[in-house]
């Protein structure tokens, strides 16, 4: 009888400690754990797609937690989401031009907002507005970065639109990342074809916080990786004038097809292995053969 007693009280504190276990675990991956403490400073911040953050998730830098999402709300008669971020006061110098995406703990956890800092010298103040971000990222978004599309901020702050003709787009699409010294500064807003010039009329949105690119600047089609989706990529000039809202860009190179790489290629190859066999020949490979 004490046997099973004591084999009932066993089975009973195992199930008592799965419990307390299953609760520790739930109040870590929830919002009860990241509860906010301390003074702050709030500052807002609009997402295309929140997912399924929450109120109270974390906010992080370098994956520190420095405050957390005071509110989540939807801007009135827009499709995007105003959250509010509450940060500690200890955290008081994030740039403006930094950027905030929703980062998902693990592969099942929680959403929590990831602060990547930019390079301004001005940091956000109270009551504040951070201009760009990330949206929580979905299985299509994620499959497209594997294969080399990149991740493009949402410049919710407002674009300036400028163009630029190709005579070649190769595979580039609307939505296609705008870049520049390798950093995304936009977006492919329409790929149109001239039915006079018969080129490709690409128009380009470009955030409102680049507007000092020279006019001068040169843009071309390129491929990310070996087999990675199509970006623009704008190298800048020298001109002392900005681009416009409407401008055009006059310098531009298409996009280099698999057809003209291997034919490059091989006339290359083809002159040097002419000019190694005239160099191994008689004299000058200027001089007729036969002739001295």
């Amino acid at each position: 009888m004490s046997q099973r007693k004591s084999y009932a009280v066993g089975t009973g504190l195992f199930i008592v400690l799965g419990f307390a276990a299953l609760a520790y675990l739930a109040t870590q991956t929830s919002s009860i754990a990241n509860s906010h403490q301390g003074a702050s400073y709030r500052f807002d911040a609009q997402f295309a797609n929140v997912g399924q953050l929450k109120e109270r998730a974390p906010v992080k830098v370098a994956g520190v937690r420095v405050g957390q999402v005071q509110s989540i709300t939807l801007e009135p008669g827009k499709d995007v989401a105003d959250v509010t971020l509450s940060i500690d006061n200890t955290y008081n110098q994030i740039p403006v031009d930094s950027v905030a995406t929703i980062y998902t703990s693990g592969l099942l956890g929680d959403q929590f907002v990831g602060l990547q800092f930019g390079k301004a010298k001005q940091y956000v103040a109270d009551g504040g507005h951070l201009g760009l971000t990330r949206p929580a990222a979905s299985l299509e978004d994620m499959l497209s970065k594997f294969v080399g599309a990149g991740g493009v901020a949402d410049a919710i702050g407002g674009t300036y639109a400028v163009r630029a003709d190709f005579t070649n787009v190769g595979a580039l699409s609307v939505g296609a990342p705008v870049k520049m010294a390798g950093v995304a500064i936009g977006s492919v807003a329409s790929i149109k074809a001239d039915p006079v010039k018969l080129d490709a009329v690409v128009t380009l949105a470009i955030d409102k916080q680049y507007n000092q690119i020279p006019d001068d600047s040169s843009v071309a089609v390129f491929t990310s990786g070996l087999i990675g989706s199509q970006y623009v990529a704008i190298q800048p000039g020298g001109s002392p004038n900005s681009l416009k809202d409407g401008d055009q860009l006059v310098l531009t190179q298409s996009a280099m097809q698999l057809e003209d790489l291997i034919g490059k290629f091989l006339v290359n190859g083809s002159s040097s292995g002419g000019s190694s066999n005239n160099a191994g020949g008689n004299g000058s490979p200027n001089t007729p053969a036969g002739k001295h």
